[in-house]
C-alpha cells in the first residue's frame, strides 16, 4: 500500500461541493468530495473533479489552488450569477466540528453535459454524497452520472437541515460503496427500521440496498467494514490531534483506493484507512500532503495503545 508511485492508477470522478471552511485561523479550501479528489490525487490515483463555482475572486483562489494541488480545473465550471460557496466551521469540540453551510451557492447548480457523461461512463468509480444533492440542479446531474458509472462511492453527509431520508434512499439504491459514521448510521437504522447494533445495521443496510461495501467510522474509535460478505473492525490509532477536519475524507480515499487495487484484504484495507485519516487529523487543514513514512510509522502500532 506504501508504493505509491508503482501502483496501477484507477480513473475516479469526484462530484460536488467546493467551497471555502472559514475557521479561526482564517480561510481554508474545502467540501468533502474535493478533499476526497485531493487524497485520492496524493494516493496516486487519476483524479478527475467537477463542481460550480462563482465568477469572483474566491473561485479565482480555488482554480489556482486546484492547479497546485495537481488536479486539472477542467471540470469547474463557472456560475454567474451564484457565488463560490462557504461554510462557517465552529471548533468548540476538537472531534465534532458544527457547520453552517451558506446557500445558495454556485455548486448548487452543477450542470449535466455530454463531455461529463462520458468521463463518468469511462471511470472507474465515481465519488458523490448527499449535501451536493440538496438543489435540484446538482442532485439531477449527480443522479444521471452515478448512473452510468460502473463503481459508485456514496459518502453520506447529513448536514442538518440538509439531511433528507429520500435524497438518502434514492442515493443509496444507486451506491455499491456507502461510507457514513455511527451517528448517521443510527440515523438511517431509524430511517429503515434496521437494528441499533452497529454490525447488524451495516449488514442489513448492505442488504437492503444491494451494497457490495459498507464503512461505518467511529471517530477516536477507529471504523468498521463490511466488504464482500465479509466483516472486519479497526479500533484506530493513538494520535495528538490538531483537528479532524478532512481527516475523515482521507480515510475514504484510502479506502476507495484500496478497494480498487482489489489486492488486499478488507481488514489491510481498513488499517490503512484508519492511519491515513488518523495521520491527517495531527495535521492542520484538510489537505495536507500525506507524510507516508509518518503513515507507516503509525501503521507499525497495529492497533490503538
Amino acid at each position: 500500500m506504501n508504493n505509491i508511485k508503482m501502483k496501477k492508477k484507477h480513473k475516479i470522478l469526484c462530484i460536488g461541493e467546493i467551497l471555502w471552511d472559514s475557521l479561526p485561523g482564517g480561510l481554508f479550501l474545502g467540501g468533502a468530495p474535493f478533499n476526497v479528489a485531493c487524497h485520492l490525487q496524493m494516493l496516486g490515483e487519476d483524479v478527475f473533479f467537477a463542481s460550480r463555482i462563482g465568477d469572483d475572486e474566491l473561485g479565482n483562489q480555488i482554480v489556482r489552488r486546484l492547479k497546485q494541488k495537481n488536479i486539472n480545473p477542467q471540470w469547474i465550471q463557472i456560475d454567474p450569477e451564484q457565488k463560490t460557496g462557504i461554510v462557517n466551521v465552529t471548533l468548540e469540540q476538537r472531534y465534532n466540528p458544527t457547520y453552517e453551510i451558506v446557500a445558495p451557492v454556485a455548486w448548487d447548480f452543477i450542470v449535466k453535459s455530454e463531455q461529463l457523461m462520458v468521463l463518468a461512463r469511462n471511470a472507474d468509480a465515481l465519488v458523490f454524497g448527499s449535501l451536493a444533492q440538496r438543489n435540484p440542479d446538482s442532485r439531477q446531474t449527480i443522479e444521471t452520472l452515478r448512473r452510468v458509472c460502473p463503481y459508485t462511492v456514496f459518502d453520506i453527509n447529513l448536514r442538518p437541515p440538509y439531511d433528507t431520508l429520500e435524497i438518502v434512499k434514492i442515493s443509496l439504491q444507486d451506491a455499491k460503496l456507502v461510507k457514513l459514521n455511527d451517528h448517521e448510521l443510527l440515523q438511517l437504522a431509524e430511517w429503515f427500521d434496521f437494528s441499533t447494533n452497529l454490525k447488524e445495521a451495516s449488514i442489513q443496510l448492505a442488504q437492503t440496498f444491494y451494497c457490495e461495501t459498507v464503512c461505518v467510522t467511529k471517530g477516536a474509535d477507529g471504523a468498521a467494514l463490511w466488504h464482500r460478505g465479509n466483516w472486519c473492525e479497526h479500533p484506530g490509532f493513538k494520535i495528538n490531534v490538531q483537528d479532524t477536519v478532512g481527516s475523515g475524507d482521507a480515510f475514504l480515499a484510502a479506502l476507495i483506493s484500496g478497494i480498487l487495487a482489489n489486492n488486499q484484504k478488507g481488514d489491510k484495507i481498513l488499517e490503512f484507512a484508519n492511519a491515513v485519516g488518523a495521520w491527517v487529523a495531527t495535521c492542520e487543514g484538510a489537505t495536507p500532503a500525506l507524510n507516508f513514512d509518518e503513515i507507516t510509522s503509525l501503521l507499525s502500532q497495529r492497533v490503538k495503545k
